[in-house]
């Protein structure tokens, strides 16, 4: 018989433990980061490959949004029957200050986003909405001021074309698996995903490397030599 015992405790629930400050809090300091400063965080610790495909971009250059993941799955599917209770149930399940993940399963077709999801998403307490596929409705969207990240723009709706198969479950978009609770965090360069069990203290280093590239602008406006940046711990 195979064991699939390791397997089912992967991609099963995780029990998520709080963290060391308010989830606000968090969310915040994460927000006032920039993606690249984390990403280094992660490649310190040996994590080359968590940041979402580079197609899915801000409707808006200035957004930016980092909350624990709400997990959305779905894909192409020609089925109509009770969508739109599944929807409202998903919508309904969002807590407050986290962040959509929505795993397409490689859509092409639909707007998975629109302005009455966002509303409602925005009356939940819901931070912001990545998705590995559409939106519509850009021009009422953008003027809710909700960061929404996205692959595409359609004026496809979903009925008829994909529905949802499940939400609050592991996903996966490109190549990074998520999992519900996990830390995203995206601006204008794109979206990366923080383990959950990593996400305070990649805070915390983080914030320090930000501190130090501070320092390391000053010594350049200062004119020292790219050498000397370097023997002082500096990097380009």
């Amino acid at each position: 018989m195979m064991n699939l015992d390791q397997l089912k405790a992967a991609r099963g629930a995780r029990e998520l433990k709080d963290f060391p400050i308010p989830l606000a809090e968090l969310c915040q300091r994460y927000e006032a980061l920039f993606t690249a400063a984390v990403n280094d965080v992660l490649r310190e610790r040996g994590l080359l490959y968590q940041t979402l495909p580079s197609g899915i971009m801000p409707l808006r250059d200035t957004m930016k949004v980092a909350g624990p993941a709400f997990t959305i799955k779905g894909a192409k599917s020609l089925l109509v029957k009770n969508e739109m209770k599944e929807r409202a149930e998903m919508l309904e399940a969002i807590p407050a200050h986290h962040v959509v993940a929505w795993d397409t399963s490689g859509d092409d077709e639909s707007a998975q986003w629109g302005e009455v999801m966002t509303i409602a998403a925005q009356k939940r307490g819901c931070r912001g909405a990545i998705v590995d596929g559409g939106v519509r409705d850009t021009d009422r969207v953008l003027g809710l001021n909700f960061p929404v990240f996205v692959r595409y723009r359609s004026s496809n709706g979903m009925l008829g074309r994909f529905r949802i198969s499940g939400w609050q479950v592991p996903v996966q978009i490109g190549q990074v698996h998520i999992a519900p609770g996990d830390i995203v965090f995206a601006d204008i360069d794109g979206a990366i995903v923080v383990p959950r069990d990593l996400a305070y203290d990649v805070l915390l280093r983080a914030e320090e490397i930000a501190k130090s590239e501070s320092e390391l602008k000053q010594w350049v406006n200062d004119g020292l030599s790219a050498t000397e940046i370097v023997k002082r711990g500096g990097y380009f």
